[in-house]
């Protein structure tokens, strides 16, 4: 049912070449639209995704798409992730906002889920051209190199991505105030540029509160395959159909059980 992992990586190669680097830093005031507060679409996200869809589908017959910006559009798209036919979840430009800044750290992303589980996943940065691919029970490989997730380590030697925007302000400021016990934490503004630190022992954890799975199908796979422990923060696995509870990814089930300690305990 997976198809050929190195011809989805030249779809999502090309489309990104063609769709989306050509607009990096050339964008219009046209070009650039508010889909809600805060949240940002390009030309070269709804072009990107419209290639995507378009040559996925034609790559696997009979699968479908959830795409970021169509489920925008209409949330019952959502309602595919339950389908017994494959589904491809596409982020065509993860990062929107840095893209619209000019800052590199974005990315494309694409998995694959049937019945409402990842079968594999691709991250790619076209700016440096890197791909990270992964399938289920094979392994996740960044540019042809096998991950690993980092070794697990102390709280206070951790380094990692917090994304703390979206939780609400009490979880916020208390779960800010333990952030310096932490070895290190940033924010990159780019779940698929922080999941590939993840995928390549760069760091050792990554916090969300918001877990659409545009943002997270792909990277939990891999990171998953790199040998990683990740679950919900009320301790439940993650799917790619859940939407709420916020996601914490660390090297083993002991890193992430003292993580969400530090970070939310009393």
């Amino acid at each position: 049912m997976v198809p050929d992992i190195d011809a989805v990586s030249a779809i999502v190669r090309e489309v990104a070449a063609a769709e989306i680097m050509p607009r990096f830093r050339t964008l219009a005031g046209g070009d650039v639209r508010e889909k809600g507060p805060g949240d940002l679409v390009t030309i070269a996200d709804e072009a990107a995704e419209l290639a995507l869809s378009r040559q996925l589908m034609a790559l696997l017959p009979g699968s479908t798409v959830i795409g970021e910006e169509a489920a925008a559009a209409d949330s019952g798209v959502l309602g595919r992730l339950q389908d017994s036919a494959p589904v491809w979840i596409i982020d065509p430009v993860d990062g929107t906002a840095n893209f619209v800044a000019g800052k590199p750290q974005f990315a494309c992303m694409v998995a694959l889920v049937r019945d409402g589980r990842t079968l594999a996943g691709w991250i790619h940065d076209p700016v440096t051209g890197r791909m990270a691919v992964g399938s289920l029970g094979e392994g996740a490989w960044l540019d042809g190199y096998r991950c690993r997730a980092a070794a697990p380590a102390d709280p206070s030697e951790m380094t990692g991505n917090i994304g703390s925007r979206f939780f609400e302000k009490r979880v916020r400021e208390h779960m800010e105030a333990r952030i310096p016990r932490l070895g290190g934490a940033v924010s990159l503004q780019c779940a698929g540029q922080e999941y590939m630190r993840l995928i390549a022992g760069e760091a050792h954890f990554s916090l969300y509160r918001r877990i659409m799975p545009w943002d997270h199908a792909a990277g939990a796979l891999m990171h998953a395959e790199a040998g990683g422990y990740c679950a919900k923060l009320d301790g439940g696995g993650y799917a790619p159909t859940e939407l709420d509870g916020g996601l914490l990814l660390a090297p083993d089930r002991a890193s992430w059980t003292a993580l969400r300690d530090l970070l939310f305990g009393d």
